[in-house]
């Protein structure tokens, strides 16, 4: 079982940035993927970006493409988002996996507001 804890959500007006972190413990050398996923007010939870585990490549949803970069540092997870947009308020989850179903934070809060 692996444990996540999110923090760095927030409030930030159109065009800001947020830095998201994860921390992994408990059984991290079952970790092959972690990721970021979001869920807004009424819609499903979506896949944000992921980074392989041992190899550190990475993957993003389209809609945040060029603004949004996933990065790992041993056992911790970030989610740098630039130039951010209504859109993307939403609860964020850190998320990671092995060969099983994901594992999930508690998620956390970011809200873009003009």
């Amino acid at each position: 079982q692996v444990e996540l804890v999110e923090s760095g959500g927030g409030l930030v007006q159109p065009g800001g940035s947020l830095t998201l972190s994860c921390t992994a413990s408990g059984s991290v050398d079952s970790i092959i993927f972690m990721g970021w996923f979001r869920q807004a007010a009424g819609k499903e939870r979506e896949f944000v970006a992921s980074v392989a585990w041992r190899t550190s490549y990475n993957q993003y949803a389209d809609s945040v493409k060029g603004r949004f970069t996933i990065s790992r540092d041993n056992a911790n997870v970030y989610l740098q988002m630039n130039t951010l947009e209504p859109e993307d308020t939403a609860v964020y989850y850190c998320a990671a996996r092995g060969t099983g179903p994901w594992n999930w934070g508690q998620g956390t809060q970011v809200t873009v507001f003009s």
